[in-house]
């Protein structure tokens, strides 16, 4: 079977900004769907703010295995309700890949627990993606670095929390460093923070930029069965033991009690 992805991008730079829609005739969440699926083991779709529920219904998320997150100038504008769905879904065991300014996405947030802020410039300069973890899955068939020849430079210090992984650190023309592709765990769930893509650049052309996502799928993807009780906290009576004890002390709680929130 397929992994199943789906691309969710914004959609707003595509509408408002010609540059954007002659680099990106395919929009760019369609332009990564397109790069996913040059893969026989993925099949990527696509969602978009504007659709209901922003395209991401309980039933869709609970069929996704990795959801793969753009957004940039309408982070306020993603419901709450849909940011808890989707963060239910990762503690679930549903990969996700955030991707350049969705460092600054209510979901992305929420999972870090931090500002998630960084420095940035655009300026159209060069960026050289140091592959410093070389055997990790996410950075086979890259090479040594990759080379981006017009990019936004996204600098240091990037307030997210120390990752389980550094996998690529890139250089920019203007001298700054910045933790490029950063790996994570949330429940179930694994995350991928991957920096390249700024809409004005014809980024999620490179070759190298769409193995990066390729490879990244395979990665978040958690072949077993979603961890759905992960937000219960269930009583478990002293007769329901694995090993036979004995009641003692005072208790506060009776048995079958839910569990305090």
């Amino acid at each position: 079977m397929p992994i199943k992805a789906v691309v969710w991008g914004e959609n707003v730079h595509e509408q408002t900004n010609a540059a954007v829609r002659d680099l990106y005739p395919l929009t760019m969440h369609g332009t990564i769907a397109a790069a996913l699926n040059q893969d026989k083991g993925i099949e990527a779709t696509t969602a978009t703010l504007q659709e209901p529920e922003h395209g991401l219904s309980e039933k869709r998320l609970a069929a996704t295995d990795v959801l793969l997150w753009w957004g940039h100038a309408a982070h306020g504008e993603v419901k709450d309700e849909i940011v808890e769905r989707v963060q239910k879904r990762v503690w679930e065991g549903m990969g996700l890949i955030v991707l350049h300014s969705g460092h600054y996405s209510k979901i992305f947030k929420r999972l870090m627990g931090t500002p998630c802020s960084l420095k940035w410039r655009e300026a159209g300069e060069r960026e050289r993606v140091w592959a410093i973890n070389r055997g990790h899955p996410i950075a086979q068939g890259i090479g040594e670095c990759l080379e981006i020849g017009e990019t936004e430079m996204y600098g240091e210090p990037f307030a997210v929390p120390e990752p389980m992984e550094t996998v690529f650190v890139s250089w920019y023309e203007g001298g700054e460093v910045f933790r490029s592709g950063l790996t994570y765990q949330r429940g179930a769930g694994r995350i991928f923070y991957f920096s390249p893509g700024h809409e004005t650049y014809p980024i999620y052309h490179n070759e190298g930029v769409q193995q990066v996502l390729r490879n990244a799928v395979h990665w978040a993807r958690n072949p077993a069965p979603a961890w759905s009780g992960i937000t219960n906290a269930p009583n478990v009576p002293t007769d329901k033991a694995k090993e036979k004890i004995v009641q003692k002390g005072l208790r506060l709680h009776a048995d079958g009690d839910k569990g305090l929130s």
